[in-house]
C-alpha cells in the first residue's frame, strides 16, 4: 500500500469546488488506447494502480477501482485499500456500483474526452437507476489538482517507409474513401493512433511500447484527410510524405473542423465503441448527421499485405534467437543463485537490442520468480525484486 492520500484528497477538494459529489477516473486517454502518454496516466496518480487497464470511481466519502482478473494481485499491492476498495469489474461492473450507490440528486462528473458514446451511456443509465445526474466536465479536475502533470507527448511523426508497409498511404486512402462513400457518408473521424498510422503510412513515438502518434484525422469520401497534430512533430519530410491530399492542422483546430462538418450538414461515419462521446456531441449539435459504423481501417489493417507477412515473419525469426541466447544465457548464470529478476529483463533486452532492430519492447518484460510470477502482467520493480531460485 504504497499511496498517500495526496491525491485523493486534492481531488476531493475540487469536486466540492466543482459542487460534484464525485467523478469518474479512468484508465483510457482520448482515443482509447492500450498505453497512455505519462500525462494521461490519471489513474496511476490517483490511486497509484499501474495497470493497463481499470477505472476508479471517487465519490466524496468512498472511492472503488475496478480491474479484470489479471490484476487482482497487483491492484491490492499498489493502492491504499484504506482509501480505495478494489472490486472485480466484471463481478461488479462499475456501473452497476454506481447505480447501487449513488443517492438521488447526486452529481457524477466524468471527463468526456475520455469516454467513449457506448459507455457514457452505460454510465448514464446507471446515473438514472440511482436518481443521480452524470454531469461532463469541461475541464478534467485530476488535471486541475496534479500540479506536476508531466508535458503531452511531442515526438516527431515520420513516415513508415513503403518496403514495411507494402501499399502506399494514396492507396489506402482511394480504398477507404470508396468504402466510406458506400456508406453513404461524407466523411468519418479517425480517433484510434494505430488507424491513423496504417492510413497514412506514419509513426510515432508519444506512448511506450507502441509506435503510434497521438492525433485525430477526418478522412472523406474524396479520399483527402485532415491530419490534426501538434505542430512540433511535423517536419518537411513528412509533409512531402503526405503529400497534397492531406493537410495537417494544429490539434485546437479539431474542433473547428467537427463544427465545420455539422455547418457543411455532413453526414460523417463514426464508431461509437471508440470514439470519445466529446466528439459525438459536437458533430451532433453542429448539425451533423451521424452514421455509427466501425472504424473502417480496423479490418483492412487487419488483413496483412505479403510484405506485412513478411516482415512478421523476419520479426518472430530475429526475436526467436534473441530468446534462444537469453535461454542459454540463463542456463549457464542461474545455478549460481546471482541472477534476479531485473538481471533477467536487463540480459533479454541485451539480446534483442544485439539484433540492431529492436525499436522497443512490446511490453515491459514480465520477469517474475517465485510468487511474483503468480501476478500475470507483474512489471518488476527494484522494490520487488526477488533471485530466481531451484524449483
Amino acid at each position: 500500500m504504497t499511496q498517500n492520500t495526496d491525491p485523493i484528497t486534492a481531488l476531493r477538494a475540487e469536486l466540492a469546488r466543482q459542487n460534484l459529489d464525485g467523478f469518474i477516473v479512468p484508465r483510457a486517454d482520448a482515443h482509447q488506447g492500450e498505453y497512455v502518454p505519462p500525462f494521461a496516466a490519471r489513474l496511476g496518480w490517483v490511486s497509484g494502480f499501474t495497470g493497463s487497464a481499470g477505472v476508479a470511481v471517487i465519490l466524496r466519502d468512498r472511492a472503488a477501482i475496478f480491474v479484470d482478473g489479471r490484476y487482482t494481485l497487483q491492484v491490492r499491492d499498489q493502492v491504499n485499500t484504506d482509501l480505495i476498495t478494489p472490486r472485480s469489474i466484471t463481478d461488479e461492473p462499475p456501473e452497476q456500483w454506481i447505480a447501487q450507490t449513488l443517492s438521488p440528486g447526486q452529481k457524477l462528473g466524468f471527463d468526456p474526452w475520455l469516454h467513449t458514446l457506448e459507455g457514457t451511456e452505460r454510465l448514464e443509465k446507471a446515473c438514472e437507476k440511482a436518481g443521480a445526474t452524470l454531469i461532463p466536465c469541461p475541464q478534467n479536475p485530476v488535471d486541475t489538482v496534479w500540479r506536476d502533470q508531466p508535458a503531452a507527448p511531442s515526438a516527431p511523426i515520420v513516415p513508415h517507409p513503403i518496403r514495411y508497409a507494402g501499399e502506399a498511404a494514396s492507396s489506402k486512402r482511394d480504398r477507404i474513401g470508396k468504402k466510406i462513400k458506400e456508406l453513404g457518408a461524407d466523411a468519418t473521424v479517425l480517433t484510434l493512433p494505430d488507424s491513423i498510422a496504417w492510413l497514412l503510412n506514419i509513426r510515432g513515438g508519444d506512448v511506450s511500447h507502441s509506435p503510434l502518434p497521438l492525433c485525430f484525422a477526418i478522412l472523406h469520401a474524396d479520399a483527402t484527410v485532415e491530419l490534426f497534430a501538434a505542430p512540433a512533430k511535423i517536419d518537411a519530410e513528412l509533409q512531402s510524405h503526405l503529400g497534397d491530399k492531406v493537410s495537417i492542422a494544429a490539434p485546437d483546430a479539431f474542433d473547428t473542423a467537427l463544427t465545420r462538418l455539422g455547418q457543411q450538414q455532413a453526414t460523417v461515419s463514426i464508431d461509437r465503441t471508440s470514439a470519445a462521446v466529446r466528439i459525438v456531441r459536437q458533430l451532433e449539435q453542429s448539425g451533423a448527421s451521424l452514421l455509427f459504423n466501425p472504424d473502417p481501417c480496423l479490418l483492412p489493417k487487419a488483413l496483412k499485405n505479403d510484405v506485412e507477412i513478411s516482415g512478421m515473419r523476419a520479426a518472430h525469426l530475429r526475436d526467436g534467437a534473441a530468446l534462444s541466447n537469453f535461454l542459454a544465457w540463463l542456463d549457464q548464470e542461474a545455478p549460481a543463485g546471482k541472477v534476479d529478476e531485473l538481471a533477467a529483463a536487463a540480459a533479454l533486452q541485451r539480446f534483442r537490442e544485439a539484433t540492431g532492430a529492436l525499436k522497443d519492447l512490446s511490453f515491459p518484460t514480465i520477469s517474475g520468480a517465485g510468487a511474483n510470477g503468480a501476478i500475470v502482467h507483474y512489471a518488476v520493480t527494484e522494490k520487488t525484486n526477488r533471485l530466481l531460485e531451484p524449483g
